[in-house]
């Protein structure tokens, strides 16, 4: 069995969404499974991170695919603090060979979720990880709309009503044709 584990950070509810787009993709990819890990503010004490069962679970993973909503340009602090954690399996290699990729999102439509990307992908890099990119050309369906081919991007209007988070459907589409993607090169890599 293939495991895929989405470990991310989500403030407002649509990087979560994502998240769990990309997870129903994994789980439709004959043997494999994928699980949500979300990073939460309870994780952090006095600055730190620390949730040794959820670095338990990336250890056991054939792959991991990070996430965090794009602010200010880069990665969400919470997420900066798991990836500043995880500096120990770094430094034994532990993720080394594993499948990893990457998702951001953000209301604007740029909103320099690159940046975001780049970050998770060299984050990858140094764990020496064989990043995963999207694979997929934009399409009239809304498939990868707005043309990230490192990882996915997602955007969504800012609403300070309070409303639920919702995704457009291309980027649920994405995410989920990502998470196949994740899954499908796990699965030819580990067998």
């Amino acid at each position: 069995m293939t495991k895929v584990a989405i470990v991310y950070f989500s403030g407002t509810g649509h990087t979560h969404l994502m998240a769990e787009a990309v997870a129903e993709g994994a789980n439709s990819v004959e043997n494999t499974t994928a699980e949500l890990l979300r990073i939460t503010g309870e994780q952090i004490q006095d600055g730190r991170w620390s949730d040794d069962a959820l670095i338990e679970k990336l250890n056991q993973a054939d792959a991991i695919v990070f996430g965090s909503p794009t602010y200010m340009g880069g990665v969400a602090a919470q997420f900066k603090a798991f990836v500043d954690a995880a500096s120990s399996v770094w430094f034994a290699q532990g993720w080394k060979d594993k499948i990893a990729g990457g998702f951001t999102h953000s209301g604007g439509v740029s909103g320099d979720k690159q940046g975001t990307l780049l970050y998770l992908a060299i984050n990858a890099a140094q764990h020496s990880m064989i990043w995963v990119g999207t694979g997929e050309m934009s399409n009239s369906e809304g498939v990868n709309r707005l043309g990230s081919y490192l990882g996915v991007m997602g955007q969504s209007p800012i609403d300070m009503s309070g409303a639920p988070a919702t995704l457009d459907p291309g980027d649920t589409l994405t995410s989920k044709l990502y998470g196949q993607r994740i899954a499908r090169t796990a699965q030819r890599l580990t067998t």
